[in-house]
Parts: structure tokens; sequence; C-alpha cells
């Protein structure tokens, strides 16, 4: 009868810590990553505001510099697919870190080909994509009092040759 005692408590204590000590499925919710709204979204309206007021104050000028270089336009947008920007945003997360810098986001710079960049983009602009951030500091000193963007540009290689065109506004 002990015997019987000793392998019933067994086997209950078994069930408790395989209960609560195993694997369990996580519910499909909790798989699914926060949607959080970004800041600084406009319309598509105010966007093609923006897009109207370029051609009307911009365009002139710098299809005029276009045409002194032998271009008829110059490029108004730079595309990059969905699977570029991950890629490049995890490649400059990663090496931010290895450098000893913590990403804080990203700055679009406009740029111009120049002559020895082939036909097809011979002085035509562009967009290239850089990661910012700061410095990363000693645990020790992790509160930051300064109240000023002061990040600043990381030595990481910026992401440019997306395709540029007329875009759609």
């Amino acid at each position: 009868m002990k015997k019987l005692a000793y392998a019933i408590l067994g086997f209950i204590v078994g069930a408790f810590l395989t209960y609560y000590f195993c694997v369990k499925p996580v519910a499909a919710n909790e798989t699914e990553t926060k949607i959080v709204k970004p800041k600084g979204l406009i319309t598509i309206d105010e966007a093609k505001e923006l897009n109207n007021n370029w051609t009307e104050f911009r365009q002139k000028a710098v299809d005029s510099a276009a045409a002194k270089q032998g271009r008829k336009k110059d490029n108004r947008s730079t595309e990059f697919s969905l699977e570029e920007i991950e890629n490049y945003l995890a490649y400059a997360k990663n090496q931010s870190d290895s450098l000893g810098y913590t990403m804080t986001g990203v700055r679009v710079y406009l740029g111009v080909y120049g002559k020895n960049a082939g036909q097809t983009k011979k002085n035509l602009s562009t967009m290239f994509i850089v990661p910012t951030g700061n410095k990363s500091k000693a645990k020790a000193a992790t509160l930051n009092l300064s109240f000023f963007g002061d990040d600043e540009d990381i030595p990481v290689s910026p992401l440019n040759r997306g395709q540029g065109g007329e875009g759609s506004y």
C-alpha cells in the first residue's frame, strides 16, 4: 500500500510539473506585432499638395540645371522595395550596434550622381538613406539630459541605388 501511495504521489507531482514547466502553444493574437501609428503621417491630399508645390517652386530650376547637363528632366523620386528597406534597417541596426552606436532613426539626403555615373544616371538627382543615432553610453551614464535632437549620422554604408523616376503624385 505504501508503494502505491508513493506511485500516486509521484504521478501527481509529475503531472503538476509537466503542466507548469512544459512549453505551451502561444495564442495566435500573442504572436502578432503591435501596430503603432507613426507620428508625422500626412494625408494623401497633403502629399499631393507638397508635390504640386515642388513642381511650382522647384521643377523649373531643377530641370533647367538638368538641361545644362544634356537631360530633359531630372528624377523626382527614388523608390526602394519593401524588402530592400527592411533588409537595410536590419543591417544598419546590426552594424550600428557593432560600432558602438544606438541607431534611433534614418536621415534621407538629396544627392546627384555626377558625370561618371554612366549614361542612364549621369548628373541625375537621387536620394540616399543614412542611419542616425548616437554613441552608446555606459550603463551608468544612461541619463540623457539633451532636449535637442543630437543624433548624428552613423558611419554605416548608406542605402542608395533605388529606382529613380517621376513617381505618381
